[in-house]
Parts: C-alpha cells; sequence; structure tokens
C-alpha cells in the first residue's frame, strides 16, 4: 500500500568531508567483468579505521593498504544505523524502512525479510554467469522448518525457539536469493541460536543451551551447537571465505558477500590478538578484523585476480557503545571520530561508515572522493558494471558509483540520502544540509528519544554539515525554506517508493515519518 506521510517540513544537509587530492584518473578501457568482494564489519566505527581517523589509535595496516591502493569514500552511509536494515538495502539497492522493518532489527528465528521475487545483487549476478557465494552473518530473516506450522515466529526478541525443529531444511534463505551457497550464522553472533548453517541446515543440531554472558562478552541465553564457539567464529567464517576464493578462476567471475559478525557484541578476539591493541578488548578486536581483510587480500592475490577484482570493506552503521568510548577516549581514540552519536543514532556516527574500493583495472591508487554514497548503491554499480538492465521495481534506492570510482573529481551523483535510526527516525542529506525528523539522537546517545521528549526538544533539527560537522547547531529556525525543500523530497521519496528516476512502486506498509 502507498505510504501516508505525516505532514512536517524538515531538511537535511550534509557535507563530505575533505580527502587527500586525487593522483591520478582511472584507465580509459573498459575492463571485463569485475569479480566482487564486499566485506562487512560489524558495528565497526569510521574512526577505527587509520585510514580515515589519522588520530585514531588502532593499527589497521590491511585496510591502510587498501585505501593506498584503491579509493576512499569520505561520506559514505550505511541505509541504516542498525544491522539489518543495513543488509537489506545492500542486497536490495531500496531502503529497509519500504518493509515491514520499521524499526529495530530482525532476529534469530525471524521470517524472511526480502521477499524471494526480489532482485538482489546476487540473482542479478548470477543472472549474468556469476558464482555467488555468501559467507557470514546473514541477520536477514530464514524460513525455518517448525514443528507446528500454523506459528508463525516473529519480530521479537524473546522468540522462543521451542517451535523450531533445526533438523528440518531452511526454505526460504540466501539460495533463494541468488547465492549459490552459503555458510554463516543466521543473525548478530549475540543472537541465538548459535549454530553453523551451511546452504538449507545446520552442520550440528542444537541439544544444549549456552548460558548468557555480560559486558563486553555479551551474548544471549540460547540453544548452541557441539561445533560452535563464539571466540572461534571469526576465524572460521575467515577460512570458509579464503577457502572459496582459492577456488576461483578467471575464467568465471564470482561475487563473494562477506558480512563479519565482528567486532560486535560478543567482543571476543582470539589469543593471537588480545591485548594488541594497547587499548582494550574493542581495539583487539578491529585488530582482528583488519587481520581477516588482510587474509581476504592474500587469497586474492595467490589466485592472480588482484587487477580486475572489485573488493569493498565497510561497516553497517557505527561504532556500538559497547566499545566503551569512555576507556577508549582516556586512551586518545574516538571509534566516531569527529562525528557525534554512535550505532543506533540518526546523527553522524550513527551512519557515517568507512568505505573502501580497490579495482586496480579501474579505480586509480591512492585517490579519495568527497561524494555522497550509500550502501545502497551496491545493486545499481554491479549493474552498470556487468551491462546488466535493471527491471523498474528493481534498485529503487540505488545510485551507481561507477562515473566515481573511473574518476575520483565526480561530484555527488545521488540527488539526496536518507537516513534511519534503531527507533525508525528519519533524516534526509542533501548536499551539505541534514535534516532530522526527530528531537535527539533517534537513538542511543543522549539525548535518546524519550529524554528528548520529555525536555520538550525541537521535533526538526536542521544541520549545516560543512561548517559543523560536529551536529551542534540546530539552524531550522534560521533556514525555513531549507526545512521546506528537504521535507518535501522525504514525502516525495515516500509517496513515490523510491528515491531513483523511473516508475512509482509500492511501499509494503504504511510509512509515518514522525515518530
Amino acid at each position: 500500500m502507498r505510504c501516508l506521510v505525516v505532514s512536517v517540513v524538515l531538511f537535511i544537509s550534509c557535507l563530505g568531508v575533505g580527502g587527500d587530492a586525487t593522483e591520478g584518473k582511472a584507465q580509459a578501457a573498459e575492463p571485463s567483468r569485475p569479480n566482487i568482494v564486499y566485506i562487512l564489519a560489524d558495528d565497526m566505527g569510521i574512526g577505527d579505521v587509520q585510514a580515515f581517523n589519522p588520530e585514531g589509535k588502532i593499527a589497521t595496516p590491511a585496510m591502510n593498504r587498501l585505501a593506498a591502493e584503491g579509493m576512499r569514500f569520505n561520506d559514505a552511509h550505511s541505509g541504516s544505523a542498525v544491522c539489518s536494515p543495513t543488509r537489506y538495502g545492500i542486497l536490495t539497492g531500496r531502503y529497509s524502512w519500504r518493509t515491514r522493518l520499521q524499526s529495530g532489527v530482525t532476529w534469530g528465528y525471524s521470517l524472511p525479510l526480502i521477499d524471494s521475487q526480489r532482485m538482489t545483487v546476487a540473482s542479478m549476478l548470477k543472472s549474468q554467469g556469476y558464482n555467488t557465494a555468501c559467507i557470514g552473518k546473514w541477520h536477514l530473516g530464514l524460513e525455518w522448518g517448525l514443528k507446528d506450522p500454523s506459528k508463525k515466529p516473529s519480530d521479537d526478541p524473546k522468540e522462543p525457539w521451542d517451535n523450531i525443529d533445526f533438523a528440518k531444511p531452511i526454505t526460504s534463505g540466501p539460495l533463494q536469493l541468488g547465492f549459490d551457497t552459503f555458510f554463516g550464522i543466521s543473525a548478530s553472533l549475540d543472537m541465538h541460536p548459535y549454530v553453523y548453517i551451511e546452504d538449507d541446515h545446520l552442520t550440528d543440531i542444537p541439544t544444549k543451551e549456552v548460558a548468557a554472558s555480560g559486558g563486553k562478552k555479551f551474548w544471549r541465553k540460547g540453544p548452541v551447537g557441539d561445533d560452535f564457539q563464539h571466540i572461534g567464529v571469526l576465524d572460521r567464517l575467515t577460512d570458509r571465505a579464503v577457502d572459496y576464493i582459492e577456488t576461483q578462476t578467471a575464467d568465471k567471475p564470482f561475487f563473494l558477500y562477506f558480512p563479519l559478525p565482528a567486532p560486535h557484541t560478543p567482543i571476543v578476539p582470539t589469543e593471537a590478538f588480545q591485548n594488541k591493541s594497547g587499548l582494550n578488548e574493542w581495539g583487539d578486536f578491529v585488530m582482528q578484523v583488519d587481520s581477516v581483510v588482510g587474509s581476504v587480500m592474500q587469497a586474492i592475490e595467490k589466485q592472480g585476480l588482484t587487477d580486475n577484482t572489485l573488493i569493498i570493506v565497510t561497516s553497517d552503521n557505527g561504532a556500538t557503545p559497547k566499545a566503551d568510548f569512555a576507556e577508549l577516549k582516556a586512551k586518545g581514540h574516538n571509534p566516531s571520530s569527529v562525528y557525534r552519536g554512535n550505532k543506533a543514532d540518526a546523527f553522524e556516527g550513527g551512519h557515517r561508515v568507512a568505505f573502501i574500493a580497490r579495482w586496480p583495472a579501474v579505480i586509480a591508487a591512492g585517490t579519495a572522493s568527497d561524494a555522497t554514497i550509500c550502501h545502497t548503491d551496491l545493486l545499481a554499480t554491479a549493474a552498470e558494471a556487468t551491462g546488466a538492465e535493471l527491471p523498474a521495481d528493481a534498485a529503487v534506492d540505488s545510485v551507481s558509483m561507477l562515473p566515481l570510482m573511473k574518476d575520483a573529481d565526480t561530484p555527488t551523483v545521488r540527488e539526496a540520502t536518507v537516513h534511519h535510526s534503531v527507533n525508525g527516525s528519519f533524516a534526509i542529506r542533501k548536499g551539505s544540509w541534514k535534516l532530522m525528523f526527530c528531537p535527539g539522537s533517534g537513538g542511543w546517545s543522549t539525548p535518546r528519544p524519550p529524554a528528548a521528549r520529555k525536555q520538550k526538544l525541537p521535533p526538526l533539527q536542521l544541520f549545516d554539515l560543512a561548517t559543523d560537522i560536529g551536529e551542534t547547531k540546530n539552524v531550522a529556525d534560521s533556514h525555513p525554506e531549507v526545512v521546506q525543500e528537504l521535507s518535501q523530497l522525504m514525502a516525495q521519496y515516500i509517496e513515490r517508493g523510491r528515491s531513483t528516476p523511473g516508475a512509482d512502486q509500492e511501499n509494503e506498509v504504511e510509512i509515518r515519518l514522525m515518530k
């Protein structure tokens, strides 16, 4: 049904962070269809990567090298400030707020969020002759086998597992969305069931439960397989990803979607990385994530596939407060760098992310783009890179990044970008203007939504990121024309079911602009 929009006026604007001067242009010759490797860190802050935060105290040599050999995108944004919605946008090129998921995330037993008939990056590339694999954290819902099929699971974090038949195959998941193979976990590493999934079945049927864990090692009580230990998951997934790459050749292109479960809670670096950062467990775990990137780069190089492989490394949202910002800042490190807020927020710290792309055949080494991009842009980019035509109902919020990759000086190709917080609050960004349709953060940093309402803070916040990157001064009252323009544009994006040119599409639910 077409979403209804509560009448409101707000304008958003954001200016890209300055980057190094570009050192060259991309090659003129068009390469063959590239291999695509997409590494998605979980909760890694933009300030955790030295290539984006020279003041950062965590050593990230692999990501630094990748940036030196490719392009940094200094104004990159996740489609949401939390996990599941971002993943939906990456694979479909569509904002997740157009679905049933109006706030929060899916859980370990949630039903599939992506309709099996919707085009994904994987299904599009598979139609173009690609091998396709997903290895890692899924977190987009699955169709589990049920003991009583009439009792469907919900998106409730307290959903019981007594109706799940773990011995039955999963009938809707990555394999139904274009992936040839899947190996990974159903949701976040702190969400049960704690089992490995191989294609459509479990590698071990859980017959026992693991007790809950707290602090930085937080996870919930739930069923666990005998072959599952939280601390070993990242290594096991990395081994599988490397093994997959080492089976690929130049004869057929491949797409590897590699969503990591780290450094999200439980923050459990392996012994090789414990105490290595000199900060805390968060710093250690980020260093382990960096080593994963290095292992993938090495595997690609070993296969002789570097030149025509597009490898992207980014994060699904900002850093979690579980990193212990106070402890880290006391040692001179800020996971959010200069940006306000953290994971879950509509503020920049919630959704501005590190984004590195290397593709030697196209991207000039050591370059940086200040153009605004969004995670939803992968599908349109992959389509243009492979010459695929997209149907009218696909990639409705996706804009190709290929022109930016070919020339770092290319200005922003997006008209505007929509941000979404954990409680469903919207923001819209156009140019240097950012309009937030909520009082407070819309998430977990202060002022949180209840406190913001209690304090009767303004319901609209307008920031000029060109002069106020820290979002400290709400200028909505002094720029009513900007508020009006951006509010109308946001309403249009909702009403049309898309933010890109093309035929109007339907949203899956009614959407309220103001929460």
